[in-house]
Protein backbone atom coordinates (compact mmCIF):
# COMPACT_ATOMS: atom_id res chain seq x y z
CA UNK A 1 0.00 0.00 0.00
CA UNK A 2 1.06 3.60 -1.02
CA UNK A 3 2.69 5.28 2.12
CA UNK A 4 2.56 9.27 2.39
CA UNK A 5 3.89 12.02 4.90
CA UNK A 6 2.31 14.87 5.31
CA UNK A 7 3.75 17.81 7.27
CA UNK A 8 1.34 20.72 9.01
CA UNK A 9 3.21 23.90 9.55
CA UNK A 10 2.12 26.38 12.49
CA UNK A 11 0.20 28.31 10.11
CA UNK A 12 -1.51 25.31 8.87
CA UNK A 13 -2.81 24.27 12.33
CA UNK A 14 -2.99 27.73 13.78
CA UNK A 15 -6.72 27.35 15.46
CA UNK A 16 -8.83 24.66 15.60
CA UNK A 17 -10.81 25.17 12.18
CA UNK A 18 -7.25 24.55 10.57
CA UNK A 19 -6.78 21.75 12.73
CA UNK A 20 -10.33 20.21 11.42
CA UNK A 21 -9.05 21.00 7.49
CA UNK A 22 -5.78 19.20 7.87
CA UNK A 23 -7.66 16.28 9.53
CA UNK A 24 -9.88 16.38 6.57
CA UNK A 25 -6.85 16.18 3.97
CA UNK A 26 -5.41 13.18 5.82
CA UNK A 27 -8.60 10.96 6.07
CA UNK A 28 -9.28 12.44 2.42
CA UNK A 29 -5.30 10.71 1.55
CA UNK A 30 -6.09 7.63 3.70
CA UNK A 31 -9.77 7.16 1.85
CA UNK A 32 -7.49 7.20 -1.58
CA UNK A 33 -5.37 3.55 -0.49
CA UNK A 34 -2.86 5.72 1.32
CA UNK A 35 -0.87 4.83 4.60
CA UNK A 36 -0.68 8.01 6.44
CA UNK A 37 1.81 9.52 8.70
CA UNK A 38 1.33 13.38 9.60
CA UNK A 39 4.03 15.48 11.19
CA UNK A 40 2.75 18.71 13.07
CA UNK A 41 4.16 21.89 14.18
CA UNK A 42 3.39 23.54 17.15
CA UNK A 43 -0.18 26.03 16.86
CA UNK A 44 0.70 29.54 15.11
CA UNK A 45 3.19 31.38 17.42
CA UNK A 46 3.28 28.83 20.30
CA UNK A 47 7.28 28.34 20.13
CA UNK A 48 7.76 32.40 20.19
CA UNK A 49 5.26 33.16 23.08
CA UNK A 50 6.93 29.79 24.84
CA UNK A 51 10.51 31.45 23.86
CA UNK A 52 8.78 35.10 25.46
CA UNK A 53 7.75 32.89 28.91
CA UNK A 54 10.86 31.41 28.93
CA UNK A 55 12.92 34.84 28.87
CA UNK A 56 10.70 36.58 31.22
CA UNK A 57 11.68 33.62 33.78
CA UNK A 58 15.62 33.30 33.19
CA UNK A 59 17.87 35.50 30.92
CA UNK A 60 19.65 32.72 29.62
CA UNK A 61 17.88 29.26 30.55
CA UNK A 62 20.01 26.41 30.16
CA UNK A 63 19.27 24.94 26.80
CA UNK A 64 17.94 21.18 28.10
CA UNK A 65 15.07 23.13 29.86
CA UNK A 66 14.19 24.95 27.01
CA UNK A 67 14.14 21.72 24.65
CA UNK A 68 11.67 20.45 27.72
CA UNK A 69 9.29 23.72 27.38
CA UNK A 70 9.48 24.32 23.95
CA UNK A 71 8.98 20.33 22.91
CA UNK A 72 5.48 20.97 24.46
CA UNK A 73 4.19 22.74 21.73
CA UNK A 74 4.14 19.97 18.93
CA UNK A 75 3.00 17.97 22.30
CA UNK A 76 -0.37 20.29 22.25
CA UNK A 77 -1.00 20.18 18.33
CA UNK A 78 -0.54 16.54 17.70
CA UNK A 79 -2.87 15.40 20.51
CA UNK A 80 -5.46 17.94 19.06
CA UNK A 81 -5.07 16.31 15.34
CA UNK A 82 -5.43 13.21 16.94
CA UNK A 83 -8.94 14.07 18.46
CA UNK A 84 -9.96 16.32 15.60
CA UNK A 85 -9.13 12.78 13.36
CA UNK A 86 -11.46 10.72 16.03
CA UNK A 87 -14.15 13.07 15.93
CA UNK A 88 -14.78 12.63 11.85
CA UNK A 89 -14.97 8.81 12.15
CA UNK A 90 -11.07 7.78 11.53
CA UNK A 91 -8.72 6.38 13.79
CA UNK A 92 -5.64 8.39 14.75
CA UNK A 93 -2.72 7.70 17.35
CA UNK A 94 -0.37 10.56 18.16
CA UNK A 95 3.33 10.13 19.23
CA UNK A 96 5.95 12.20 20.66
CA UNK A 97 9.39 11.94 18.93
CA UNK A 98 10.62 10.02 21.97
CA UNK A 99 7.24 7.42 21.63
CA UNK A 100 8.56 7.28 17.86
CA UNK A 101 12.36 6.28 18.67
CA UNK A 102 13.64 9.66 17.05
CA UNK A 103 16.74 9.27 18.51
CA UNK A 104 19.69 12.09 18.32
CA UNK A 105 22.46 13.44 19.60
CA UNK A 106 22.77 16.09 22.38
CA UNK A 107 23.22 19.36 20.85
CA UNK A 108 20.23 21.07 22.93
CA UNK A 109 17.97 23.44 20.84
CA UNK A 110 19.46 22.11 17.73
CA UNK A 111 20.28 18.24 17.96
CA UNK A 112 20.51 16.04 14.61
CA UNK A 113 18.49 13.03 14.15
CA UNK A 114 20.70 9.70 14.12
CA UNK A 115 18.41 7.15 13.78
CA UNK A 116 14.77 6.50 13.70
CA UNK A 117 12.88 3.49 14.39
CA UNK A 118 9.92 2.25 12.35
CA UNK A 119 8.21 -0.77 14.25
CA UNK A 120 6.06 0.88 15.95
CA UNK A 121 4.69 3.48 13.43
CA UNK A 122 4.02 0.49 11.20
CA UNK A 123 2.21 -1.77 13.65
CA UNK A 124 0.24 1.24 13.96
CA UNK A 125 -0.18 2.23 10.44
CA UNK A 126 -1.45 -1.96 9.72
CA UNK A 127 -3.74 -1.44 11.91
CA UNK A 128 -5.58 1.29 9.76
CA UNK A 129 -4.26 4.45 12.04
CA UNK A 130 -3.40 7.64 10.89
CA UNK A 131 -0.32 8.52 12.42
CA UNK A 132 0.44 11.92 14.22
CA UNK A 133 4.20 12.68 14.37
CA UNK A 134 5.12 15.16 17.01
CA UNK A 135 7.62 17.92 14.86
CA UNK A 136 10.96 19.10 15.91
CA UNK A 137 11.53 16.90 18.35
CA UNK A 138 13.47 13.68 19.24
CA UNK A 139 15.79 12.05 22.55
CA UNK A 140 19.37 11.45 23.31
CA UNK A 141 21.05 8.29 24.49
CA UNK A 142 20.21 9.44 27.86
CA UNK A 143 16.47 9.79 27.16
CA UNK A 144 16.81 13.79 27.22
CA UNK A 145 14.26 15.84 24.88
CA UNK A 146 16.20 17.42 22.17
CA UNK A 147 14.31 19.75 19.94
CA UNK A 148 15.80 20.02 15.86
CA UNK A 149 16.31 23.80 15.62
CA UNK A 150 14.81 26.18 13.33
CA UNK A 151 12.94 24.05 10.44
CA UNK A 152 13.08 20.91 12.51
CA UNK A 153 9.12 19.83 11.83
CA UNK A 154 10.23 19.50 7.97
CA UNK A 155 13.23 17.90 8.97
CA UNK A 156 11.33 15.78 10.81
CA UNK A 157 8.88 14.74 8.25
CA UNK A 158 11.09 14.00 5.46
CA UNK A 159 13.43 11.87 7.67
CA UNK A 160 10.23 9.57 8.67
CA UNK A 161 9.53 9.67 4.92
CA UNK A 162 13.32 8.39 4.60
CA UNK A 163 13.51 5.56 7.38
CA UNK A 164 9.23 4.49 5.79
CA UNK A 165 10.40 4.20 2.23
CA UNK A 166 7.21 6.36 1.36
CA UNK A 167 6.01 7.14 -2.22
CA UNK A 168 6.40 11.17 -0.97
CA UNK A 169 6.50 13.24 1.71
CA UNK A 170 3.59 16.60 1.54
CA UNK A 171 4.81 19.88 2.84
CA UNK A 172 1.73 21.97 3.77
CA UNK A 173 2.07 25.78 3.97
CA UNK A 174 0.90 28.62 3.99
CA UNK A 175 2.15 29.19 0.47
CA UNK A 176 1.66 27.09 -2.37
CA UNK A 177 5.39 25.85 -3.58
CA UNK A 178 8.46 27.11 -4.55
CA UNK A 179 8.69 30.73 -6.97
CA UNK A 180 11.05 32.24 -8.95
CA UNK A 181 11.86 34.48 -6.37
CA UNK A 182 9.88 35.52 -3.11
CA UNK A 183 6.63 36.61 -4.48
CA UNK A 184 5.72 39.18 -1.49
CA UNK A 185 8.68 40.98 -2.90
CA UNK A 186 7.61 40.81 -6.76
CA UNK A 187 3.97 39.76 -7.59
CA UNK A 188 5.15 38.77 -10.98
CA UNK A 189 7.17 36.13 -9.85
CA UNK A 190 6.10 32.04 -10.99
CA UNK A 191 5.05 29.16 -8.95
CA UNK A 192 7.45 26.40 -10.26
CA UNK A 193 6.19 22.64 -10.79
CA UNK A 194 9.44 21.04 -9.98
CA UNK A 195 12.56 21.98 -9.14
CA UNK A 196 15.72 20.37 -8.19
CA UNK A 197 17.18 19.50 -4.94
CA UNK A 198 20.17 21.28 -5.54
CA UNK A 199 18.84 24.16 -6.60
CA UNK A 200 15.96 24.32 -3.53
CA UNK A 201 19.56 23.56 -0.99
CA UNK A 202 20.83 26.66 -3.25
CA UNK A 203 17.51 29.02 -3.02
CA UNK A 204 17.22 27.81 0.75
CA UNK A 205 20.48 29.02 1.48
CA UNK A 206 19.53 32.49 0.10
CA UNK A 207 16.76 32.72 2.45
CA UNK A 208 13.65 31.18 0.62
CA UNK A 209 11.85 30.04 3.35
CA UNK A 210 9.44 27.25 1.67
CA UNK A 211 11.95 24.76 3.09
CA UNK A 212 14.49 24.56 5.44
CA UNK A 213 18.31 23.54 4.20
CA UNK A 214 18.71 20.33 6.62
CA UNK A 215 14.92 18.81 5.39
CA UNK A 216 16.13 19.39 1.47
CA UNK A 217 19.58 17.66 2.74
CA UNK A 218 17.26 14.26 4.06
CA UNK A 219 15.26 14.40 0.49
CA UNK A 220 18.48 14.41 -1.68
CA UNK A 221 20.62 11.88 0.62
CA UNK A 222 17.45 9.19 0.62
CA UNK A 223 15.73 10.04 -2.58
CA UNK A 224 12.55 11.32 -0.69
CA UNK A 225 10.05 13.28 -3.37
CA UNK A 226 9.23 16.11 -1.09
CA UNK A 227 5.63 18.02 -2.36
CA UNK A 228 5.50 21.58 -1.03
CA UNK A 229 1.47 22.27 -1.16
CA UNK A 230 -0.97 25.16 0.42
CA UNK A 231 -2.77 23.91 3.35
CA UNK A 232 -5.59 25.93 2.14
CA UNK A 233 -5.80 24.96 -1.72
CA UNK A 234 -5.93 22.38 -3.67
CA UNK A 235 -3.24 23.99 -6.18
CA UNK A 236 -0.96 21.21 -7.11
CA UNK A 237 1.91 22.70 -5.83
CA UNK A 238 5.95 22.01 -6.21
CA UNK A 239 7.98 18.58 -6.29
CA UNK A 240 11.13 18.66 -5.13
CA UNK A 241 12.89 15.91 -6.94
CA UNK A 242 15.88 15.21 -8.66
CA UNK A 243 15.19 16.79 -11.83
CA UNK A 244 15.25 20.38 -12.48
CA UNK A 245 12.28 21.91 -14.35
CA UNK A 246 13.25 22.39 -17.28
CA UNK A 247 16.32 20.72 -18.36
CA UNK A 248 17.04 23.39 -21.00
CA UNK A 249 16.81 26.51 -18.89
CA UNK A 250 19.82 27.88 -17.36
CA UNK A 251 18.08 29.74 -14.19
CA UNK A 252 15.38 28.49 -12.37
CA UNK A 253 14.98 31.13 -10.13
CA UNK A 254 16.67 33.99 -7.72
CA UNK A 255 17.10 35.90 -4.67
CA UNK A 256 17.72 38.49 -2.65
CA UNK A 257 19.81 38.66 1.01
CA UNK A 258 19.57 41.64 2.94
CA UNK A 259 21.35 41.41 6.23
CA UNK A 260 24.88 40.96 4.74
CA UNK A 261 28.02 42.68 5.98
CA UNK A 262 31.09 42.39 3.91
CA UNK A 263 34.86 42.36 5.10
CA UNK A 264 37.65 42.58 3.07
CA UNK A 265 41.35 41.94 4.10
CA UNK A 266 43.95 43.97 1.68
CA UNK A 267 47.42 42.66 2.16
CA UNK A 268 47.13 39.40 3.13
CA UNK A 269 50.03 37.28 2.87
CA UNK A 270 49.79 35.59 0.15
CA UNK A 271 51.06 31.71 1.62
CA UNK A 272 49.83 28.38 2.85
CA UNK A 273 48.20 28.64 6.17
CA UNK A 274 46.85 32.21 5.90
CA UNK A 275 43.25 31.17 4.66
CA UNK A 276 43.32 28.61 7.53
CA UNK A 277 44.63 31.67 10.16
CA UNK A 278 41.54 33.99 9.19
CA UNK A 279 38.64 31.51 9.31
CA UNK A 280 39.59 29.43 12.17
CA UNK A 281 39.14 32.61 14.06
CA UNK A 282 35.68 33.12 13.07
CA UNK A 283 34.79 29.18 13.04
CA UNK A 284 36.19 29.61 17.14
CA UNK A 285 33.02 32.15 17.69
CA UNK A 286 30.49 30.55 15.47
CA UNK A 287 30.04 32.98 13.29
CA UNK A 288 28.37 31.84 9.59
CA UNK A 289 30.27 33.26 6.68
CA UNK A 290 28.92 33.42 3.20
CA UNK A 291 30.30 34.06 0.15
CA UNK A 292 34.07 33.77 0.42
CA UNK A 293 35.66 35.75 -2.20
CA UNK A 294 40.15 35.02 -2.91
CA UNK A 295 41.53 36.52 -5.34
CA UNK A 296 45.12 35.54 -7.23
CA UNK A 297 47.88 37.10 -5.29
CA UNK A 298 50.96 39.68 -6.57
CA UNK A 299 54.05 40.73 -5.00
CA UNK A 300 53.44 37.84 -2.09
CA UNK A 301 50.13 39.68 -1.12
CA UNK A 302 46.24 38.58 -1.72
CA UNK A 303 43.18 40.18 -0.52
CA UNK A 304 40.25 38.28 0.65
CA UNK A 305 36.64 39.14 1.04
CA UNK A 306 34.00 37.44 2.85
CA UNK A 307 30.32 38.00 4.27
CA UNK A 308 28.62 37.79 7.39
CA UNK A 309 25.41 38.48 8.91
CA UNK A 310 25.30 42.28 9.52
CA UNK A 311 24.50 41.06 13.51
CA UNK A 312 27.85 39.20 13.42
CA UNK A 313 29.79 42.11 12.31
CA UNK A 314 31.40 43.14 15.40
CA UNK A 315 32.09 39.81 16.45
CA UNK A 316 33.86 38.89 12.86
CA UNK A 317 35.83 42.17 13.06
CA UNK A 318 37.48 41.30 16.27
CA UNK A 319 38.20 37.91 15.10
CA UNK A 320 39.86 39.49 11.91
CA UNK A 321 41.62 42.24 13.98
CA UNK A 322 43.50 39.46 15.88
CA UNK A 323 44.42 37.87 12.17
CA UNK A 324 45.76 40.75 11.28
CA UNK A 325 48.02 41.50 14.01
CA UNK A 326 49.24 37.84 13.93
CA UNK A 327 49.39 37.73 9.56
CA UNK A 328 50.47 41.31 8.88
CA UNK A 329 47.44 42.37 6.98
CA UNK A 330 47.90 45.39 5.88
CA UNK A 331 44.22 46.99 6.12
CA UNK A 332 40.58 45.63 7.38
CA UNK A 333 37.33 47.44 5.44
CA UNK A 334 34.21 46.57 6.14
CA UNK A 335 30.40 47.98 5.06
CA UNK A 336 27.17 47.03 6.60
CA UNK A 337 25.38 48.38 3.85
CA UNK A 338 25.61 45.63 1.26
CA UNK A 339 22.86 42.74 -0.11
CA UNK A 340 23.44 39.94 -1.96
CA UNK A 341 21.75 38.67 -5.39
CA UNK A 342 22.00 35.43 -7.10
CA UNK A 343 20.76 33.15 -9.91
CA UNK A 344 20.53 30.05 -8.90
CA UNK A 345 20.10 26.72 -11.90
CA UNK A 346 21.13 23.64 -13.07
CA UNK A 347 21.41 24.14 -16.23
CA UNK A 348 24.11 26.94 -16.40
CA UNK A 349 26.64 24.39 -15.53
CA UNK A 350 25.94 23.66 -19.59
CA UNK A 351 25.61 26.77 -20.98
CA UNK A 352 28.06 30.12 -22.15
CA UNK A 353 26.21 33.18 -21.46
CA UNK A 354 24.71 33.12 -18.52
CA UNK A 355 27.29 35.52 -16.50
CA UNK A 356 27.19 37.96 -18.98
CA UNK A 357 23.31 38.19 -19.03
CA UNK A 358 23.39 38.52 -15.51
CA UNK A 359 25.73 41.57 -15.42
CA UNK A 360 24.42 43.03 -18.29
CA UNK A 361 20.92 43.35 -16.78
CA UNK A 362 22.10 44.72 -13.49
CA UNK A 363 24.15 47.33 -15.64
CA UNK A 364 21.00 48.26 -17.35
CA UNK A 365 19.97 49.10 -14.08
CA UNK A 366 22.14 50.86 -12.85
CA UNK A 367 23.85 48.75 -10.11
CA UNK A 368 26.99 48.49 -9.76
CA UNK A 369 28.93 44.76 -8.73
CA UNK A 370 31.06 45.31 -5.86
CA UNK A 371 31.86 40.96 -5.21
CA UNK A 372 31.50 38.37 -7.62
CA UNK A 373 31.43 34.75 -6.72
CA UNK A 374 30.15 31.67 -8.94
CA UNK A 375 29.89 28.17 -8.31
CA UNK A 376 28.31 25.21 -10.93
CA UNK A 377 25.05 25.67 -10.33
CA UNK A 378 24.95 29.59 -8.65
CA UNK A 379 26.58 33.33 -9.53
CA UNK A 380 25.93 35.41 -6.45
CA UNK A 381 27.01 39.44 -6.85
CA UNK A 382 27.31 42.09 -3.61
CA UNK A 383 25.94 45.54 -4.70
CA UNK A 384 24.69 48.32 -2.28
CA UNK A 385 21.52 47.21 0.11
CA UNK A 386 19.46 50.53 -1.67
CA UNK A 387 19.98 49.45 -5.06
CA UNK A 388 18.93 45.17 -4.05
CA UNK A 389 15.49 45.71 -4.88
CA UNK A 390 16.09 46.80 -8.55
CA UNK A 391 18.97 44.88 -8.75
CA UNK A 392 16.56 41.73 -8.42
CA UNK A 393 13.98 42.80 -10.40
CA UNK A 394 16.13 43.50 -13.72
CA UNK A 395 17.77 39.69 -12.90
CA UNK A 396 14.53 38.07 -12.94
CA UNK A 397 13.08 39.68 -15.88
CA UNK A 398 16.21 39.18 -17.89
CA UNK A 399 15.77 35.68 -17.64
CA UNK A 400 12.48 35.64 -17.96
CA UNK A 401 11.88 34.14 -14.81
CA UNK A 402 8.08 34.87 -14.58
CA UNK A 403 7.29 32.83 -18.12
CA UNK A 404 6.73 28.79 -17.62
CA UNK A 405 9.94 27.24 -19.85
CA UNK A 406 9.47 26.00 -22.96
CA UNK A 407 10.00 22.34 -22.30
CA UNK A 408 8.84 22.12 -18.43
CA UNK A 409 7.75 18.99 -17.43
CA UNK A 410 4.51 17.97 -17.50
CA UNK A 411 2.14 17.01 -14.07
CA UNK A 412 2.11 13.42 -15.11
CA UNK A 413 6.06 13.22 -15.48
CA UNK A 414 6.82 14.96 -12.85
CA UNK A 415 4.64 12.24 -11.06
CA UNK A 416 6.53 9.35 -12.71
CA UNK A 417 9.91 10.81 -12.52
CA UNK A 418 9.24 10.85 -8.58
CA UNK A 419 8.35 7.43 -7.96
CA UNK A 420 11.65 5.61 -6.27
CA UNK A 421 12.58 2.58 -8.43
CA UNK A 422 14.27 -0.71 -6.87
CA UNK A 423 17.66 0.60 -6.94
CA UNK A 424 16.76 3.41 -5.17
CA UNK A 425 15.18 1.52 -2.29
CA UNK A 426 18.48 -0.32 -2.28
CA UNK A 427 20.58 2.77 -1.73
CA UNK A 428 18.64 4.39 0.48
CA UNK A 429 18.33 0.70 3.15
CA UNK A 430 22.20 0.62 2.57
CA UNK A 431 22.78 4.14 3.32
CA UNK A 432 20.32 3.82 6.46
CA UNK A 433 22.27 0.68 7.56
CA UNK A 434 25.51 2.23 7.53
CA UNK A 435 25.47 6.00 9.19
CA UNK A 436 24.19 8.76 11.30
CA UNK A 437 20.77 9.92 9.11
CA UNK A 438 22.11 13.73 9.43
CA UNK A 439 25.96 12.78 9.22
CA UNK A 440 28.25 14.41 6.61
CA UNK A 441 28.02 13.00 3.42
CA UNK A 442 30.98 13.61 0.86
CA UNK A 443 30.18 11.92 -2.41
CA UNK A 444 33.33 13.37 -4.55
CA UNK A 445 36.34 14.82 -4.49
CA UNK A 446 38.34 15.60 -7.41
CA UNK A 447 40.91 17.14 -8.82
CA UNK A 448 40.16 19.46 -12.75
CA UNK A 449 43.32 19.96 -14.27
CA UNK A 450 41.71 21.23 -17.49
CA UNK A 451 41.56 24.84 -16.95
CA UNK A 452 43.96 28.25 -17.12
CA UNK A 453 43.45 31.27 -14.89
CA UNK A 454 43.10 34.68 -16.38
CA UNK A 455 43.54 37.77 -14.13
CA UNK A 456 42.84 41.60 -14.70
CA UNK A 457 43.73 44.17 -11.58
CA UNK A 458 42.91 47.46 -11.50
CA UNK A 459 39.29 46.77 -12.66
CA UNK A 460 37.62 50.23 -12.41
CA UNK A 461 34.70 49.65 -10.02
CA UNK A 462 31.71 51.14 -11.84
CA UNK A 463 28.60 49.48 -13.31
CA UNK A 464 28.33 47.71 -16.58
CA UNK A 465 32.28 46.68 -16.38
CA UNK A 466 31.95 42.85 -15.56
CA UNK A 467 28.73 42.88 -18.21
CA UNK A 468 31.25 44.26 -20.72
CA UNK A 469 34.45 41.70 -19.86
CA UNK A 470 31.98 38.58 -19.94
CA UNK A 471 30.65 39.92 -23.29
CA UNK A 472 33.31 39.96 -24.88
CA UNK A 473 34.61 36.57 -23.45
CA UNK A 474 31.14 34.89 -24.45
CA UNK A 475 31.07 36.19 -27.83
CA UNK A 476 34.79 34.64 -28.32
CA UNK A 477 33.04 31.33 -27.70
CA UNK A 478 34.72 31.28 -24.53
CA UNK A 479 33.12 28.85 -21.81
CA UNK A 480 34.00 30.28 -18.26
CA UNK A 481 33.43 28.14 -15.17
CA UNK A 482 34.72 30.07 -11.66
CA UNK A 483 34.57 33.66 -11.45
CA UNK A 484 35.62 35.50 -8.49
CA UNK A 485 35.58 39.31 -8.18
CA UNK A 486 37.41 40.93 -5.32
CA UNK A 487 36.19 44.16 -3.98
CA UNK A 488 38.53 47.13 -2.40
CA UNK A 489 36.11 50.11 -1.69
CA UNK A 490 39.28 52.67 -1.12
CA UNK A 491 40.76 52.62 -4.84
CA UNK A 492 37.87 52.06 -6.28
CA UNK A 493 39.20 49.39 -8.00
CA UNK A 494 38.59 45.18 -8.14
CA UNK A 495 40.38 42.71 -9.47
CA UNK A 496 38.60 40.09 -11.82
CA UNK A 497 39.75 36.32 -11.97
CA UNK A 498 38.06 33.33 -13.88
CA UNK A 499 39.06 30.12 -15.38
CA UNK A 500 38.76 29.03 -19.24
CA UNK A 501 39.46 25.76 -21.15
CA UNK A 502 43.16 25.54 -21.39
CA UNK A 503 43.04 25.27 -25.11
CA UNK A 504 41.02 29.04 -25.01
CA UNK A 505 43.58 30.57 -22.91
CA UNK A 506 45.39 32.73 -25.95
CA UNK A 507 41.68 33.67 -26.99
CA UNK A 508 40.93 34.77 -23.33
CA UNK A 509 44.16 36.78 -22.95
CA UNK A 510 43.62 38.22 -25.84
CA UNK A 511 40.23 39.60 -24.62
CA UNK A 512 41.13 40.49 -21.79
CA UNK A 513 44.31 42.52 -23.09
CA UNK A 514 41.60 44.36 -25.25
CA UNK A 515 39.21 45.04 -22.40
CA UNK A 516 42.40 46.02 -20.03
CA UNK A 517 43.70 48.46 -22.84
CA UNK A 518 39.99 50.27 -23.15
CA UNK A 519 39.27 50.73 -19.49
CA UNK A 520 43.03 51.11 -18.41
CA UNK A 521 43.17 48.41 -15.84
CA UNK A 522 46.68 47.97 -13.97
CA UNK A 523 47.62 44.78 -16.03
CA UNK A 524 46.69 41.16 -17.26
CA UNK A 525 48.34 37.94 -15.92
CA UNK A 526 47.50 34.16 -16.37
CA UNK A 527 48.07 30.89 -15.64
CA UNK A 528 48.17 27.88 -17.87
CA UNK A 529 49.03 25.49 -15.33
CA UNK A 530 46.18 25.63 -12.24
CA UNK A 531 44.07 22.89 -10.24
CA UNK A 532 40.62 22.93 -9.22
CA UNK A 533 40.04 20.64 -6.28
CA UNK A 534 36.92 20.25 -4.93
CA UNK A 535 34.54 18.57 -2.03
CA UNK A 536 31.11 17.67 -3.06
CA UNK A 537 28.55 16.27 -0.72
CA UNK A 538 25.47 16.97 1.34
CA UNK A 539 25.43 18.90 4.32
CA UNK A 540 28.41 20.83 3.29
CA UNK A 541 26.15 24.05 5.00
CA UNK A 542 24.45 22.44 8.01
CA UNK A 543 27.72 20.64 9.13
CA UNK A 544 30.16 23.92 9.12
CA UNK A 545 33.48 23.42 8.80
CA UNK A 546 33.91 21.57 6.19
CA UNK A 547 35.91 24.75 4.00
CA UNK A 548 38.24 24.82 6.90
CA UNK A 549 38.95 20.69 6.80
CA UNK A 550 40.31 21.81 3.35
CA UNK A 551 42.26 24.68 4.14
CA UNK A 552 44.05 23.04 7.05
CA UNK A 553 44.37 19.64 4.90
CA UNK A 554 45.95 21.95 1.79
CA UNK A 555 48.01 24.11 4.84
CA UNK A 556 49.53 21.19 6.08
CA UNK A 557 50.71 19.93 2.63
CA UNK A 558 52.32 23.45 2.00
CA UNK A 559 49.88 24.00 -0.81
CA UNK A 560 48.63 27.94 -1.40
CA UNK A 561 45.31 28.49 -2.28
CA UNK A 562 45.42 30.76 -4.96
CA UNK A 563 41.47 31.43 -5.40
CA UNK A 564 38.39 30.15 -3.43
CA UNK A 565 34.16 29.79 -3.88
CA UNK A 566 31.58 27.75 -2.14
CA UNK A 567 27.97 26.92 -2.51
CA UNK A 568 25.52 24.79 -0.78
CA UNK A 569 26.59 21.46 -1.93
CA UNK A 570 30.49 21.99 -3.29
CA UNK A 571 33.27 23.79 -2.18
CA UNK A 572 35.95 24.69 -5.00
CA UNK A 573 39.96 25.85 -4.12
CA UNK A 574 42.53 26.96 -6.73
CA UNK A 575 46.02 25.84 -6.61
CA UNK A 576 48.96 25.87 -8.53
CA UNK A 577 48.75 23.11 -11.21
CA UNK A 578 52.16 21.19 -9.93
CA UNK A 579 50.09 20.74 -6.39
CA UNK A 580 47.22 19.09 -7.86
CA UNK A 581 47.81 15.70 -7.15
CA UNK A 582 49.60 16.34 -3.84
CA UNK A 583 46.49 18.21 -3.01
CA UNK A 584 43.64 15.74 -4.03
CA UNK A 585 45.91 12.83 -1.93
CA UNK A 586 45.73 15.64 1.30
CA UNK A 587 42.10 16.27 0.62
CA UNK A 588 40.74 12.14 0.27
CA UNK A 589 42.86 11.88 3.75
CA UNK A 590 41.39 14.54 5.32
CA UNK A 591 37.61 13.55 4.41
CA UNK A 592 38.04 9.90 4.43
CA UNK A 593 35.94 9.25 7.40
CA UNK A 594 32.82 10.80 5.78
CA UNK A 595 33.80 9.30 2.06
CA UNK A 596 31.01 7.54 0.70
Amino acid sequence: MPLIVQKFGGSSVADSQKILAAARKAIRAQQEGNQVVMVVSAMGDTTDDLLELASQVNERPPAREMDMLLSTGEQVSVALMAMAVHSLGSKAISLTGGQIGIRTDSTHTKARIRSVSTDRMKKLLESGNIVIAAGFQGIDEDWNITTLGRGGSDTTAVALAAVLQADSCEIYTDVDGVYTTDPRVMPEARRMSRISYDEMLELASLGAGVMHNRAVEFGKKFNVPIHVRSSFTDVLGTMIVNEPEAPNVPVCGCAITKSEARITLVGVPDRPGSSLDIFSRLGKRAITVDMVVQNIGEDGKADISFTVPQDELRASLEAVQEAAHELGIERITHDDQVAKISVVGLGMAKQTGVADRMFRALAGAGVNIQMITTSEIKISVLVRRNEAQSALRAVHAAFELEREPAGAAKREQIVASSRPTAQNVVDVVQRLAGMDMEELFIDDISLDQSQARVTIRGVPDVPGIAAKVFEEVAAAKIFVDMIVQSYDGQEGQATLSFTVPKGKLSDAMTVAKKLASDFQCAGVSSSPDIAKLSVSGIGLRSHTGVAMRMFRSLSEAGINIGMINTSEVRVNVVVDGTHGEKGLASLQKAFADVLR
